[in-house]
């Protein structure tokens, strides 16, 4: 009997070890059966309606908190908790995100302001200024609590106190003022346009001035969620096609579209080989947040932009939907597809000798010296090869250079590698190669203008999956320490270049198309 009672007791002991395992692992893999979001008043029949639809499809319970997105915004500021935020205006967004109270954001919809009137219009609104007549009563947001009071007053500007002195009420969310217009309790409310069909009794009478004051509704994720992988994939399907996106056109928002819906989307990222050892823990950090899966190759850049000419379709599920270039000269020739980029990071090329530089070598003259080994990277498949044999021929240096040449590869690791070995005397790399082996080489910056690679990441235009590849951006940009612990010098500036726009030297105008 003893050793029964000890089974069980071990058995119960053993079961509740599993269940605090199973939601300590919960947590550290950012899951969740519940996601609580706080959710603008305006956006409750079609949040409801969605979550109800992903309740179904994924056993997630989603629950919401509906108010004023101001007043909203400052619960979440004095208790922080929950997942997701769902904002009527971007104000509240900018606000948020200088406090330190949202990670990502997804954008869901467009709306504007406009005059509800009760159905027929008894009281013949036609425009602006029927809502200072003496014989209309008007109801409109309060400023301090709703975004359509904030967006009212904007739009309204220095006549906002005029009428202001005259309204019959003012309301904490939009839902109450549509309510009263509905009940006949005013006569005409300033409310968004988006709202209007969800009361029967109400119809819009559209004001030129109104409609031109386009907010957007966003969500976002709280910093203070322990679950980002779960609140992200309920935000994407919120907005994505066919999904949260129908919901919201079917009840006449103007839908912003996401990405395609994926439960669990992979994105496909052409890297160029000298960035892997700053990026490569930032895309896992990244997938696990996101819950997402990033499958990166790493390659030379001629390598990357051969295999995406070879495909010629960007429907391949293979085709990138981002691209991280060793160098901006490798983005014009996929321009096609990435005709925007952003320029990340930047390292100097130069000339890695083994500790001490026993030949002597100073200049990239001096690889064209007596009984050398020289290693650098093959034009046709990398950045780097492409620019150094720019720099050689500009030089006039090619002909003696190639002559000490005994290795031409895909990758600088792989120079860095036969260097250390000591097959070669001298190898071409960039300053972030030698910096993870500068215990063992010496470092040679080549005086030359182009001895500078700058580092451009790119989403393809017509990608699935175009928000994921932004936040994959923003998140790297997050994490630009390290970056420079690789030994990259950060760009400040940041804002996204025309690819076609691209200032490329003359010696590099036309990369070899293999």
């Amino acid at each position: 009997m003893k050793t029964l009672i000890g089974i069980v007791i071990t058995l119960v002991l053993l079961g509740v070890a599993l269940v605090w395992t199973y939601r300590k692992d919960r947590k550290s893999t950012a899951t969740a059966r519940v996601v609580t979001v706080y959710c603008a008043a305006g956006m409750k029949k079609p949040a409801e309606a969605i979550a109800a639809d992903y309740r179904e499809e994924y056993g997630v319970q989603v629950n919401f908190q509906f108010g004023g997105t101001v007043a909203l915004l400052s619960q979440i500021e004095n208790a922080p908790r929950g997942d997701l935020f769902i904002a009527a205006d971007e104000h509240a967004i900018g606000l948020a995100r200088k406090k330190g109270l949202i990670e990502e954001t997804l954008p869901l919809a467009h709306q504007y302001p406009v005059i509800a009137v009760q159905a027929g219009n008894p009281k013949n609104v036609l425009g602006f200024e029927d809502l200072f007549r003496d014989d209309l009563r008007v109801a409109v947001g309060n400023k301090e609590t709703a975004s359509i009071g904030k967006a009212t007053r904007a739009v309204l500007g220095e006549r906002w106190e005029e009428l202001l002195a005259k309204v019959a009420v003012t309301k904490t969310t939009v839902m109450e003022l549509a309510a009263d217009l509905s009940f006949g309790a005013v006569d005409a409310a300033v409310i968004w346009n988006s709202t209007v069909p969800q009361f029967n009794k109400l119809e819009a009478v559209e004001v030129e001035h109104f409609t031109a004051h386009k907010d957007k509704v966003t969500v976002s994720v709280l910093k203070a969620s322990g679950a980002s992988a779960s609140a992200l994939k309920f935000a994407r399907y919120l907005n994505a096609p066919g999904k949260g996106s129908a919901v919201f056109s079917e009840m006449k928002f103007e839908a912003i579209a996401g990405d395609e819906w994926a439960e669990k989307p992979v994105l496909v990222l052409y890297s160029g080989g000298v960035n892997r050892p700053a990026v490569s823990e930032t895309l896992k950090e990244f997938a696990k947040r996101e819950g997402v899966t990033v499958d990166t190759m790493f390659n030379g850049c001629g390598v990357l932009c051969a295999a995406m000419q070879a495909m010629n379709d960007t429907s391949n599920p293979r085709f990138p939907d981002a691209y991280y270039a060793c160098d901006l000269c490798f983005v014009p020739p996929v321009e096609e597809s990435f005709p925007e980029a952003v320029m990340l990071t930047q390292t100097v090329i130069g000339i890695a000798v083994p500790k001490g530089n026993p030949k002597n070598i100073r200049t990239l003259a001096d690889l064209g010296g007596p009984e050398l080994k020289v290693g650098i990277n093959n034009a046709q498949q990398s950045t780097l090869g492409f620019m150094t044999a720019g720099m050689l021929k500009q030089s006039a240096l090619e002909e003696a250079v190639r002559r000490n040449v005994r290795a031409e590869v895909p990758t600088a690791d792989l120079l860095i590698n036969q260097i250390r070995t000591g097959s070669l005397d001298a190898v071409v790399v960039y300053e972030v190669n030698y910096k993870l082996a500068e215990e063992y080489l010496d470092f040679i910056r080549i005086d030359h203008e182009g001895a500078r690679a700058v580092q451009p990441f790119a989403v393809r235009v017509d990608s699935p999956r175009r928000l994921l590849g932004a936040r994959l951006l923003a998140f790297m940009q997050k994490n630009r320490a390290r970056f420079e612990a690789s030994g990259f010098t950060w760009i400040e500036d940041q804002k996204p270049v025309k690819s076609s726009e691209l200032e490329i030297p003359p010696w590099l105008l036309k990369p070899t198309k293999p």
